[in-house]
């Protein structure tokens, strides 16, 4: 057995992955991973996920050139979610979400509604060619 054997997969053969910049701590985003994103991503030090909506592996900056190196890789007690620490490359300060801000947890609750709390550091559209 080896180590992507331990992992929980759910139904569709995902795990949860979440972001974390190594450094700042900050959250930066939520994806899933297949096993064979997984193993990209160990072998390679850089993100892979699975991509839901577009039903392929997707190499994290692969369009953008944000790539996420990978720094560490844990797994939770349940051994159903992953946590990645990364280092955010491509832009500084680093771009992890599409709409071209820091962190995809943008979005604060307060007051009965949300709040956009972080700034667009570059537009998406001088983003994606």
């Amino acid at each position: 057995m080896s180590w992507i054997d331990d992992v929980k997969w759910d139904a569709q053969g995902l795990v949860p992955v979440i972001a974390q910049e190594v450094g700042s701590n900050d959250v930066l985003m939520f994806a899933f991973m297949n096993r064979e994103a997984l193993q990209r991503t160990a072998d390679l030090g850089e993100a892979v996920y699975w991509s839901r909506s577009r039903g392929r592996l997707w190499h994290k900056g692969e369009e953008s050139g944000h790539i996420q190196k990978v720094h560490e890789l844990r797994l939770d007690c349940d051994n159903d979610v992953v946590l990645m620490k990364v280092e955010q490359i491509g832009h500084s300060p680093g771009i992890a979400c599409h709409t071209g801000r820091h962190s995809c947890f943008f979005q604060r609750y307060r007051d009965g509604a949300w709040h956009t709390v972080e700034p667009v550091l570059k537009d998406p559209e001088h983003i994606y060619k």
